[in-house]
């Protein structure tokens, strides 16, 4: 068969298919190998708060080059996110999905042999420009490939698995410092995340490159040969077109997109108020996400826990314990939004979620007040804002960014809005301390939770729902 001689495929044709399609073995993978990523990337960034303590105590750290090592990933996740995000745009998702991960890998293990404070510094900027990359390259990987009735859900489940690796940190975190008790131990929080990202990047060398980036590029033969590989039940003429070579060459869609898209696109007139949408409510998210979650064993120990301060190991236990705790509510969380995600739909659950947040750092106001003597309103206060954070914003706002824009900028439109809300995070990750060595630990609850708010308004001034709908539908 001639494909001169066939009815031209359309790309609207192909992205239909990938849009009504049945979820497939090859669906799962590409979740799976995605969700995993991002679970490295919630273990790594925030095991280094049960191994700050030890980090601190080892080198004789300053409040200043403390404040610079727990900043350094987080910095570093800046700087990945954008490149990386416009990388993928350009070269494809697929090689910088291997490249990111190559670096953290290296990284981890360069981390855990530091053997200065500069060095570990450098080395944890380092980790985070591959953990910064990894979200635009996951989030547009996975809103790509699901069929569009499960999109959000899919995308929210992968993004859970930065709770499970927060609670994964922790729990490994005190396991290690059970089975170790050491100030060395902190070697082994550190370098333990580069063991399971190898069998990942190994992992991850098989899945196929996005079809939708394909078909952007007009590059037909790709996009319907991945197509064929990736769904089930496909009408036989598309079938028939992959074993013909001249549609694995550059045969024209109706258009293809331009390669170089400069992030000025971003701010035109038609897409100014998504680009608002998702930068400042994640900004702002972060800062108050970061600055608490990295530090919520310091603050629970200021706030609940009086150990006696002679055994810095045991008073680090203590605390890791009650943040192991609170963790699992961010699990929980996330599984009420994959729940709620299609029902309720992206606003509405940002909206409640940022009102529950306020509503939780309202209660850890007031118990910081009295310290322990109100210990169950400390930790129903942090219960409630994790929980309701993660039912929300933490997991809306990193899906928005994947739907609202279209597929030829859409990984340099999330690693934008990445690279802003991870600023945030490196501001909340010294703002936290600052404020609480200047100012007490109820002012800086008072500054995060203003910061909320202002993330709630700008949330109903700006909303614009993608529930239900295809991406093409969202971007037109």
């Amino acid at each position: 068969m001639d494909i001169s001689h066939t009815e031209k495929i359309e790309s609207s044709t192909l992205t239909c298919l990938l849009d009504d399609a049945c979820f497939t073995k090859k669906h799962q993978k590409i979740w799976a190998l995605s969700s995993m990523g991002i679970l490295l990337d919630g273990f790594d960034l925030f095991v280094l708060s049960v191994a700050l303590p030890l980090i601190i105590y080892y080198f004789g750290a300053t409040p200043i080059q403390a404040g610079l090592i727990g900043a350094a990933a987080t910095i570093g996740a800046i700087a990945g996110s954008v490149i990386g995000g416009h990388l993928t745009d350009k070269y494809g998702r697929k090689k910088i999905f291997l490249l990111d991960l190559g670096l953290f890998i290296i990284a981890a293990i360069l981390c855990g042999m530091a053997w200065s404070i500069e060095s570990l510094i450098l080395f944890r900027f380092l980790l985070g420009i591959g953990v910064g990359a990894d979200y635009p390259i996951c989030a547009s990987y996975v809103s790509e490939f699901m069929p569009k009735k499960i999109r959000g859900r899919m995308l929210i489940g992968a993004f859970s698995f930065q709770a499970v690796g927060i609670f994964l940190a922790a729990a490994i975190g005190l396991a290690i410092l059970y089975i170790y008790p050491d100030e060395l131990s902190w070697r082994f929080m550190l370098l333990v995340g580069a063991i399971p990202a190898t069998f990942i990047l190994v992992a991850r060398r098989d899945i196929p490159e996005s079809a939708r980036w394909h078909i952007k590029r007009g590059e037909s033969g790709q996009a319907v040969r991945i197509i064929c590989r990736t769904l089930h039940d496909l009408p036989q003429t598309l079938k028939d077109c992959i074993s013909q070579f001249r549609l694995l060459q550059k045969s024209p869609f109706e258009t293809s997109e331009p390669s170089h898209i400069p992030y000025s696109t971003l701010f035109s007139k038609s897409m100014r108020k998504k680009t608002l949408l998702v930068t400042v409510p994640w900004f702002l998210m972060d800062v108050v996400f970061y600055g608490i979650g990295l530090f919520t064993p310091i603050l629970l120990a200021a706030m609940a826990f009086e150990g006696d301060g002679t055994n810095f190991i045991a008073d680090d236990i203590l605390a890791t314990e009650g943040t192991a705790f609170l963790d699992i509510f961010l699990i929980i969380g996330f599984i009420l939004n994959i729940i709620l995600i299609e029902r309720l739909g992206r606003m509405k659950l940002q909206i409640y979620g940022f009102a529950g947040m306020a509503a939780g750092l309202c209660l850890l106001i007031i118990g910081s007040m009295y310290g322990s003597s109100l210990i169950f309103l400390l930790f129903t206060g942090f219960a409630v804002y994790n929980l309701l954070m993660n039912m929300g914003p933490n997991a809306t706002t990193f899906i928005l960014p994947a739907e609202l824009f279209p597929t030829h900028i859409r990984a340099t439109a999330h690693g934008f809005a990445a690279g802003i809300a991870k600023s945030g995070a490196a501001l909340g990750i010294i703002l936290v301390p600052v404020l609480k060595e200047m100012y007490g630990i109820t002012v800086t609850l008072l500054v995060m939770l203003i910061l909320v708010l202002i993330a709630l308004m700008v949330t109903v001034m700006c909303r614009i729902e993608t529930t239900g709908r295809s991406l093409e539908d969202i971007t037109e």
